[in-house]
């Protein structure tokens, strides 16, 4: 007998709401422990900046992450099929919910922009319900500008229907720099 439990899509919105709320407050409770040192205050070049609504500031108003902090969190692989790279590749690095849970960040939409100050919007709920990594490495090795990095947005591409994939490569953001959070 196949499993019959309903996808996140096919929930009623005020079930959706619900659930993500929930979640949401699930993730509050969880990284007070987990991801205290996270948040102490960056040693090293910061790669990655938060605003907006950061709970846990480490500079001010801001959430500040060198390398180190952001590999001090649990690290997710995705070996996927891109636009970008002529075969699969392995990206490596922490989830985006758990960046955000280390920086006390909340909201409905993330702004993420890069280097170069392109810019996309992400669903806040993409952190929850998608395994979205901020990858670090590539194929084992750190990422450098040419590589897309040193953080790219990335998302479990190969386990999404191929009609709903292009909508995740829109918010693969590469060169990440910030994430502003409304």
């Amino acid at each position: 007998m196949m499993n019959q439990t309903p996808t996140m899509e096919k929930l009623p919105a005020a079930c959706r709401a619900l659930l993500l709320t929930a979640a949401l407050a699930a993730l509050a409770g969880l990284g007070a422990a987990n991801t205290a040192s996270a948040m102490d205050k960056p040693a090293g070049k910061v790669i990655l900046t938060i605003s907006g609504k950061v709970s846990k500031p480490n500079q001010g108003k801001l959430a500040q992450f060198d390398l180190r902090m952001l590999e001090a969190l649990p690290q997710v692989s995705h070996t996927v099929t891109t636009p970008w790279y002529p075969r699969k590749v392995t990206f490596r690095g922490p989830l985006l919910r758990d960046v955000l849970n280390a920086a006390g960040g909340s909201g409905t939409r993330i702004k993420a922009i890069a280097i170069n100050d392109y810019a996309v919007e992400i669903p806040f709920s993409d952190a929850l319900q998608h395994e979205v990594i901020l990858a670090l490495r590539l194929n084992g090795k750190p990422m450098a500008a040419r590589d897309k990095g040193p953080i790219f947005v990335i998302y479990p591409y190969d386990k999404f229907a191929p009609e709903a994939v292009p909508r995740f490569y829109d918010r693969s953001v590469w060169q990440l720099d910030t994430l502003q959070l409304d």
